[in-house]
């Protein structure tokens, strides 16, 4: 957002402007709402189900972001495929936490 300030000569706190500073800015705002559920669930399920499996779906959670972030930067329509893939690793992650939550507490 830093450098799409600049770019487009957009100073703080104004969050409007050129289309493709408010995609990023968009962009930006949207990861940060969904970082402190994803590392809850990483966390999680990297406790109680496998580290190597939670960190192999953390990368690619990340992964997918990063092509959100650049997808939604040139277009609103970019941000599409990598935020489906995004939330559906999410919800592996969910499933590995409650799996993981489930036997430590369940099973003898």
């Amino acid at each position: 957002v830093i450098y799409a300030r600049r770019k487009h000569k957009i100073s703080p706190p104004e969050t409007t402007g050129h289309p493709e500073f408010e995609r990023i800015f968009r962009a930006q705002a949207n990861c940060s709402e969904y970082f402190p559920i994803f590392v809850s669930l990483l966390w999680v399920a990297g406790i109680f189900f496998h580290q190597g499996v939670a960190a192999v779906c953390g990368l690619l959670y990340l992964y997918t972001r990063f092509k959100y972030f650049q997808g939604y930067a040139v277009a609103a329509q970019g941000r599409l495929g990598p935020l489906y893939a995004s939330a559906r690793l999410l919800w592996l992650l969910l499933g590995l936490a409650v799996a993981g939550l489930l036997a430590h507490f369940l099973l003898p």
